[in-house]
């Protein structure tokens, strides 16, 4: 049984923060200069169905998590927007959003 104590906590953390790529999936821009992408998925789903569409992958990338998400938010917001309230209420829709790195340099 492994027990974690305060100093290996600190020195994983310092560790992490000086180098700040996974060690068991290394991304290779880390290692070259390159900053990874991110892919924002879409998902719209039905409460009422218990059912949601297949995601839709957008076309652009984000340079980062950051950019993904506040687009996700604003997209999200915008669909709603265009299904409407009425849609809306009679099947309980709501959109979920991922933001996933991309493996492609």
């Amino acid at each position: 049984m492994f027990l974690l104590s305060v100093r290996n906590i600190f020195v994983f953390t310092h560790v992490c923060h000086a180098f700040p790529f996974n060690f068991n999936k290394p991304y290779i821009g880390d290692f070259i200069g390159l900053s990874m992408k991110f892919v924002l998925s879409l998902i719209i789903c039905s409460q009422i169905q218990s059912v949601c569409m297949p995601p839709y992958a957008w076309p652009e990338l984000f340079d980062n998590q950051y950019d993904c998400m506040t687009f996700g938010y604003q997209e999200s917001l915008t669909k709603m927007q265009e299904i409407g309230p009425e849609e809306v209420n009679k099947h309980n829709i709501y959109i979920r959003f991922l933001c996933t790195p991309s493996n492609s340099i």
